[in-house]
């Protein structure tokens, strides 16, 4: 379970993928095989405490300049599975995606244009050496995409309470096998299309599932609240079973019931008011 400490970067949630060590080129495996068994792995709240610290001078590093050694390690079956933290790499991306966040004069005082016009083209030339490359990690602020819940099912939900005093903070997670997400996927999307119109669910659910694609067979995926635990008062975290709304949600579709849909998709909305009501008046 996370320390709590008071660098806590709150509020994103993560969909990961972890591969066998098997998936990974000779070199890269190597390298993996010896940082699995490191005791002192670094956590989630490491990485963006490093993010944070990027940002202080001036002008800030929007991206880091070297890409990371790191990754989340855990264990499938008897088989060492990974999950590459690859920040530099998502760093690029999410500074091409703040445009859709921020006005201009607000993203420009967070970081200037020139650095990220920088930032832009070093991403385009290390594309041009690696036009193949994606990231292990999805994030998510404030929120996490109805579309990562169709790739999970309640009963693979995981919940630990927080510790007293907020000496640990508290987990909310689920995990699945590739095989059994890729399903889900395909599953949902039938009913989807079948269903309503082509739109923003559906769309989503496509890019997540050929992401999926790109990885071993045998990998595992994990949806994990992460700091966005801080944003659920702890009885409603604990009563957060949006995975089981989606998928009741999904079957009401596939049997025509629309009344049972739009319940199971009410229920979402009202859940997660709470936390979209926070980021505005943040």
């Amino acid at each position: 379970m996370p320390k709590v400490s008071s660098v806590i970067v709150p509020y994103a949630a993560y969909l990961r993928v972890y591969e066998p060590l098997a998936a990974f080129p000779d070199d890269e495996r190597a390298h993996w095989t010896r940082y699995a068994r490191r005791p002192d792995r670094p956590s989630y709240q490491d990485e963006l405490r490093r993010s944070l610290a990027d940002l202080l001078p001036t002008p800030p590093v929007a991206v880091p300049v070297h890409e990371s050694a790191d990754a989340f390690v855990t264990e499938v079956d008897g088989v060492v599975c990974v999950c590459p933290w690859r920040t530099r790499l998502r760093g690029w991306q999410a500074l091409g995606d703040l445009a859709e966040d921020f006005p201009e004069p607000v993203l420009d005082a967070l970081i200037p244009p020139v650095v990220r016009r920088q930032s832009a083209q070093d991403y385009e030339r290390w594309l041009e050496r690696n036009p193949d490359a994606r990231p292990w990690i999805r994030t998510a602020t404030w929120q996490v995409p109805i579309n990562w819940f169709v790739l999970v099912s309640d009963a693979e939900r995981e919940y630990e309470e927080g510790g007293d005093e907020a000496a640990t903070a508290p987990v909310l997670r689920y995990r699945t096998p590739m095989v059994q997400a890729r399903r889900r996927v395909a599953r949902g999307l039938r009913a989807l299309r079948e269903a309503v119109d082509e739109g923003p669910l559906i769309d989503g659910l496509v890019d997540v599932g050929r992401w999926l694609e790109e990885f071993h067979p045998r990998s595992l995926v994990e949806l994990d609240y992460g700091g966005l635990v801080h944003a659920l008062p702890a009885g409603e975290l604990e009563a957060d079973h949006s995975a089981a709304d989606v998928a009741e949600g999904i079957e009401a579709l596939r049997h025509g019931d629309g009344a049972a849909a739009g319940a199971a998709y009410g229920r979402l909305v009202e859940r997660w008011r709470a936390v979209r009501d926070r980021r505005s008046a943040n």
